[in-house]
């Protein structure tokens, strides 16, 4: 069984009107490969450290390699150019903690 995986994006929005033309459009496409926000653009608080100002994105994938394959898509690429144009934005892909290690820390 694959190991879940996440991309996390921290946004910096230049351009609403532009940037939410890309906010529509990658729904689709995260979901040919699987993927779901867990969390997009809801309020945060910063527990530690530094003040948080930018937008911040939670998807999660089947996979570490679905998440890749999502980011390198054709599709997200196109997607990408617009927000290229109306934001900054940092995003990082992780591998999941497997449960099956979670249950063997916490025994």
């Amino acid at each position: 069984m694959d190991t879940p995986a996440y991309i996390v994006g921290r946004v910096t929005v230049k351009d609403w009107d532009a940037y939410g033309e890309y906010v529509k459009r990658t729904p689709k496409i995260i979901d040919q490969f699987g993927g779901k926000f867990i969390a997009r653009g809801a309020d945060i608080e910063v527990l530690e450290g530094k003040a948080e100002t930018r937008r911040m994105v939670i998807i999660e994938f089947p996979s570490l390699e679905k998440a890749k394959a999502f980011y390198r898509s054709d599709a997200y690429q196109n997607a990408r150019q617009i927000r290229t144009n109306a934001a900054e934005a940092q995003f990082v892909a992780i591998e999941g903690f497997p449960l099956s290690a979670w249950e063997n820390a916490i025994e």
